[in-house]
Formats: structure tokens, sequence, C-alpha cells
């Protein structure tokens, strides 16, 4: 789904409102509507893009402006005792929104393995 039907397209065009945190000018991050931690922020390319294997084909440089987000927003939510970032990459993985995104996580202990 591109454009007008996916749901993070949305939210860059800024039809879809979000809490955003941070923008650049090739990734928006905001607050994820359904929580999974006291921290847990959303970071999108602004290029639509199924996955972030598909993302590393296509657009390299939006796979590190990712990263570089994370770092940012690290900082910003003072996360200095650790943090998660995941990537859901495919319904298999509970995946339901099909635009590459990494969720940023903090605030409480992670154990491992995850889920």
């Amino acid at each position: 789904m591109v454009g007008s039907e996916c749901l993070f397209c949305g939210i860059v065009r800024g039809d879809v409102p979000a809490e955003v945190v941070h923008e650049s000018d090739r990734t928006v991050a905001f607050r994820d509507v359904n929580p999974q931690a006291p921290t847990h922020v959303l970071i999108i390319p602004r290029r639509h893009e199924p996955d972030v294997a598909a993302l590393a084909v296509a657009a390299p440089d939006d796979v590190a402006a990712i990263g570089a987000a994370v770092a940012d927003i690290v900082a910003g939510e003072g996360l200095d005792d650790g943090y998660r970032v995941v990537f859901n990459t495919g319904a298999s993985a509970n995946q339901t929104v099909f635009h590459c995104h990494a969720h940023v996580l903090g605030g409480r202990r992670f154990d491992w393995p995850p889920g």
C-alpha cells in the first residue's frame, strides 16, 4: 500500500495526526498509539518501502537516517540506562503496517530472549 492507502504515508504527509517527536529530511518519528513500554517511538522513512531490507536496497541512506534518528530520540528521551530497537518484518513477526518502521522502546527492563 503506497500513498493514500498507507497509514504511515498519511502521517508523513500530515493527513493523519501523530505525536511527532523528531523529524528530518528523511525520517519522521512519533509516539506509538499502543505503547509497549514507557517510551515507545516509531521511526519511519519518508520513502515508502515495506520493510528494512527493501529500504536498504532502495535507499541505504534512509537506513542510516533511521539510525541517526534513534540516537537523537534516545538522547531526548533520556534512555541512558538502555533501550531496544526492533524492526518487525512480515506478518509472522507481527508487522501490521507494511511501511518500514523501527520501534524504539525504553524506560523499563527488557528480558532476553524476546517474545
